[in-house]
């Protein structure tokens, strides 16, 4: 006998899973977290490219723009993991500091509230490696 879900999300949830099982039944074994290893993290030298100086002269450079990036999925509710985990892999990467991340994230909690800090905090951590060992670099 199978268990019959309780609510509407549950419903929806079981029916797409249903239904990519009837297109490819290799979608049963899918797991979204694989999507992430799609996309390594870039070098800070591409990411000024794209995003920073190299193309807006005396803008914004690539390690600001991902904070402010990474403030705004914070403003969203920290909801996209894979966005928030990525965002903070690539701000390591372009030269923010531990602290510079978990200050733009906790200068959320003003705005987003705390439940929504906490979640980044936690998706943060996780893709820093989760120590929580301050880095004076």
């Amino acid at each position: 006998m199978t268990e019959t879900p309780k609510n509407p999300f549950e419903v929806m949830m079981k029916q797409a899973q249903e239904m990519a099982q009837a297109f490819n039944p290799a979608l049963e074994s899918f797991n979204p977290k694989g999507f992430e290893a799609l996309w390594p993290t870039m070098p800070k030298d591409v990411m000024e490219f794209m995003f920073g100086n190299a193309v807006n002269k005396g803008g914004l450079d690539a390690k600001t723009r991902l904070l402010l990036t990474l403030a705004g999925l914070t403003m969203q509710g920290a909801q996209a993991d894979t966005a928030v985990r990525q965002t903070v892999r690539h701000a390591v990467e372009a030269g923010a500091k531990k602290q510079e991340i978990v200050e733009t994230i906790g200068h959320m909690s003003v705005f987003a509230g705390i439940p929504a800090m906490t979640r980044a905090l936690d998706l943060a951590r996780e893709a820093m490696g989760g120590d929580n060992e301050d880095d004076e670099a």
